[in-house]
């Protein structure tokens, strides 16, 4: 069966475009014992959740406002979402490599989340615009390329 979305790496970048969120959100987690309905967290609030492994809990992302809500579950890394408006394949290679290594280069911590439609970066609250900047240089330098391909 062929991947469903986009694998070019090429064509991932150049037809990027970011959306960057207004909501703050951070990472919790829930010990797995807790990790039961009635859920001590509500959980339509979550953007995501994961069951890590051997039992070391139900890591959560969601919404400051909500976490702050149920404080008996310590959070932390208050972050903005940037979402990756391109339909990326769950098969595509070093699309998110290229991403990150531009923050990480910049000093800029990222959290990436890959879902089925679009890969999602969280990055540090105060440095999401200087992120926006360097990833929309990313795409510009990739158009330039395949315009300039395009030419020869």
């Amino acid at each position: 069966m062929a991947p469903i979305g986009e694998t070019s790496l090429t064509a991932l970048i150049s037809t990027l475009t970011l959306t960057l969120s207004p909501t703050t959100y951070v990472f919790l987690t829930i010990p797995t014992t807790q990790f039961k309905p009635p859920y001590p967290f509500p959980l339509e609030s979550a953007i995501m959740t994961f069951r890590e492994a051997d039992s070391e809990g139900i890591t959560i992302i969601a919404p400051l406002e909500n976490a702050r809500k149920y404080h008996q579950f310590p959070y932390q890394y208050e972050c903005r979402l940037i979402t990756c408006a391109v339909h990326s394949s769950l098969e595509a290679v070093g699309f998110l490599a290229v991403l990150t290594r531009e923050l990480a280069e910049s000093g800029i911590s990222c959290n990436p989340v890959s879902a089925f439609y679009h890969d999602h970066l969280f990055v540090p609250v105060g440095r999401e615009k200087d992120a926006v900047a360097l990833l929309e240089g990313v795409v510009t330098r990739a158009r330039k390329e395949l315009d300039a391909d395009g030419e020869k």
